[in-house]
């Protein structure tokens, strides 16, 4: 018995325009009113969240969650509570940003516990973020120091080009003095997180504090920031625009794309 539902959101929940179907809408209302939690899996700040949780009618509720940043915390909803992080050291993320900021062909974003910034904006990278209700906050600065007193939660870059990505994360790992969890997502984006930090293993811990079992735990995703997530929980499943690495590890891919793919695997695994 299905009893917490974590689920991506770019390109898995959300339609190409940041959209959420009706389908969907109505078949985690469904699900919620079964007793299923569920839960929001995503690479993205929480604060960047709350919009769609005013849909899913879970906005400032108690015992209700997020996981964000790939995984670096967990936040209950209500007050938007921060339970658990784990993100970059200031020495961490100022080694990857030395790196990254000197290839003016990617941009770079720096999350913090509540903001993103970004170096070096690409005009399809902000076009795109202003579809998932991301405040973009810019900066020119050469360094990090501004952030010396802030939380660091992850750093990206992002380039259009899969085999670019590819050489971001070769380059980024050859240089780096440290262990990092270094994942794609969003056919454009390259994601640096502490080692040890991904979806998997903050929907355990969470799962742990609700008392749930991993085989109680469906995990809906599509790229390989999900990996870590679909290979942690009983029932794996991603949508029919899937990667293929995504593909090769759920036991169920929905006919669907993102448009109802979420709602075509709650109907099959939790609502029949």
């Amino acid at each position: 018995m299905i009893k917490l539902i974590v689920s991506d959101l770019d390109e898995t929940l959300l339609g190409a325009d940041g959209s959420i179907s009706e389908a969907n809408k109505i078949a985690i209302r469904k699900a919620r009113e079964a007793g299923v939690k569920f839960v929001p899996n995503t690479g993205r700040g929480f604060a960047s969240v709350q919009p769609l949780l005013k849909k899913l009618d879970l906005y400032d509720l108690p015992d209700q969650y997020v996981i964000s940043f790939n995984g670096g915390a967990i936040v209950e909803n209500k007050d938007q509570k921060v339970l658990a992080t784990n993100g970059l050291t200031f020495e961490q993320a100022s080694q990857i940003f030395d790196i990254t900021r000197q290839y003016k062909d990617y941009d770079t974003h720096i999350y913090t516990l509540n903001d993103v910034y970004i170096y070096n904006v690409q005009q399809e990278d902000a076009d795109y973020l202003k579809t998932r209700g991301v405040d973009l906050k810019y900066t020119d600065d050469e360094n990090l120091n501004r952030f010396k007193n802030d939380s660091i939660m992850k750093l990206l870059t992002m380039h259009p080009d899969m085999e670019k990505r590819r050489e971001m994360k070769d380059i980024i790992l050859s240089k780096v003095d440290f262990d990092l969890n270094v994942t794609f997502s969003s056919d454009m984006y390259t994601e640096f997180n502490h080692a040890g930090t991904d979806k998997g293993s903050a929907t355990l811990e969470l799962a742990k504090r609700l008392g749930i079992k991993k085989d109680e735990i469906m995990a809906l995703g599509d790229n390989s920031n999900d990996l870590p997530m679909l290979k942690s929980v009983g029932m794996p499943v991603v949508v029919s625009n899937a990667s293929k690495e995504a593909k090769e590890v759920a036991k169920y891919v929905t006919d669907a794309d993102y448009v109802s793919g979420v709602a075509e695997a709650i109907n099959r695994f939790v609502l029949n």
